[in-house]
């Protein structure tokens, strides 16, 4: 995996870099782990529900098997490929029973590995076990938050979590966010970090390739009408003219907190910075 510079043809091309694709091992994904995907590109009935978003180069949505509820049974990782839909990197796997799905694979995985889901396994790359048989200092990633319900958490490109520590019912870890949180040990969670750690990296150049992936042009609030934006209107190059920064919908932001009282709030036991 790594990122390749482009040559400086134009000034679009002057900084522009994107993946090698050096670890695709496969250029066309499984027909049967695919299904059309038609996206409402933000919009409802009643209206916008995501502002900036349309348009977009056309994708197929890969199946991925967050749950992986199939238990002791090994798996052969056929082909490593590349998901439109996603940041990190997806891995074909075939059971010993012939089935076919395709999980997030984590760096080292490759072609040829064996992985396996159960309840307690060996700690390897691409296993899936509850994390009450795993050890601390285990690095994670797709971990549940509710025994049953599949992967809901650390799912992006080189994402990782860690497991601090066992107590009881419940299992500290810490988060890419880098907050603590206590989760149920019966929740189950993949080892390893996740692949393609170098997305972070990648430079976009141009605006057509935002463009392709299906975010449109965003407008300064400033440059609206008083009736489009709060910070719309005045006299030539006005700006804000109130106390902070708000949304269209005249919500605050640039630091407030949007995240509202939870239940699950009993369970962080260090916010996140």
């Amino acid at each position: 995996m790594g990122i390749k510079k482009y040559k400086n043809t134009s000034q679009a091309r002057r900084k522009m870099s994107g993946a090698d694709f050096k670890e695709i091992t496969a250029k066309k994904p499984q027909k049967s782990l695919i299904v059309k995907n038609n996206r409402k590109r933000g919009h409802t009935k009643a209206g916008i529900s995501v502002g900036q978003r349309g348009g977009g180069a056309k994708r197929l949505f890969r199946k991925i098997d967050f749950l992986q509820n199939k238990l002791n049974l090994s798996a052969k990782v056929v082909s490593i490929e590349y998901d439109p839909n996603r940041t990190a990197r997806i891995a074909q796997i075939v059971f010993s029973d012939g089935e076919k799905r395709y999980i997030l694979a984590p760096q080292g995985l490759k072609v040829t590995d064996s992985v396996i889901f159960a309840d307690k396994t060996p700690v390897k790359t691409g296993n899936r076990a509850k994390l009450k048989n795993l050890p601390t200092g285990t690095v994670l990633h797709n971990i549940e938050l509710n025994p049953g319900r599949g992967g809901q958490t650390v799912r992006s490109a080189g994402a990782s979590a860690q497991l601090l520590s066992k107590e009881g019912k419940y299992v500290t870890i810490q988060f890419p966010s880098r907050e603590v949180k206590k989760v149920l040990a019966e929740c189950s969670a993949s080892i390893g970090a996740l692949s393609f750690p170098e997305n972070s990296l990648i430079k976009i150049g141009k605006a057509g390739r935002k463009r392709w992936q299906n975010i449109r042009p965003k407008v300064r609030g400033v440059a609206m009408s008083p009736n489009a934006h709060p910070h719309g209107g005045g006299e030539g190059r006005s700006s804000v003219g109130m106390p902070s920064p708000k949304t269209p919908w005249g919500k605050p932001t640039k630091g407030y907190k949007t995240r509202k009282r939870q239940a699950s709030d009993r369970l962080i036991v260090k916010k996140r910075k």
